[in-house]
């Protein structure tokens, strides 16, 4: 797991055309899974990626399955992107996005990690509930290694570029009036 310090921490502002000043969302991006077990490890895979080019002013953390470990994280942040395998039944490589308030809906089997997850979030304070999204893969293989299956590096692309498009909507989301 990637550790944060508080200085990285830190509320982050904008100023507007308007000269008034507009703090942006906190945003965590954690991924889940054991990286130990092939495509399990997808989210783990895809942080590890996204590291490599950053985005700016969001947190990017490896969490894999020490979630309680990132609780920090998790109280900090207004918003979550969080990456896992996902068996929902599609093609291998498929790629899910949800509300974690989905993620007990008909056809989507949640995984141990976000169970765990949605634990960790039960001992954040009532005020400091962030806004969850999950991106899910469809695995192909969950088996001992340490390297996803063709499919699911495949679809890492793709996954990069999604998650890079649900920031950027988080970050330009809806804008309050000027007064």
């Amino acid at each position: 797991m990637t550790t944060i310090t508080a200085d990285r921490l830190t509320a982050m502002t904008t100023t507007t055309s308007m000269g008034t000043k507009r703090r942006k969302p906190r945003i965590l991006i954690a991924g889940l899974g054991n990286y130990l077990l092939q495509d399990d490890g997808v989210g783990v895979h895809a942080v590890r990626a996204l590291q490599q080019t950053p985005l700016p002013g969001v947190i990017v953390a490896e969490v894999g399955t020490a979630v309680l470990g990132a609780l920090h994280l998790l109280e900090w942040a207004e918003k979550i992107l969080a990456i896992d395998a996902m068996q929902a039944g599609g093609t291998p490589g498929t790629i899910y996005a949800f509300g974690v308030e989905d993620a007990a809906g008909p056809g989507m089997q949640a995984s141990l990690h976000e169970l765990n997850l949605l634990a960790a979030l039960r001992f954040l304070p009532r005020q400091a509930k962030p806004q969850i999204l999950i991106v899910g893969i469809e695995p192909e293989t969950i088996d001992y290694g340490l390297d996803l299956s063709p499919a699911v590096a495949a679809a890492l692309p793709e996954l990069s570029r999604e998650i890079r498009r649900i920031v950027a909507g988080w970050r330009n989301g809806p804008r309050s009036p000027v007064k």
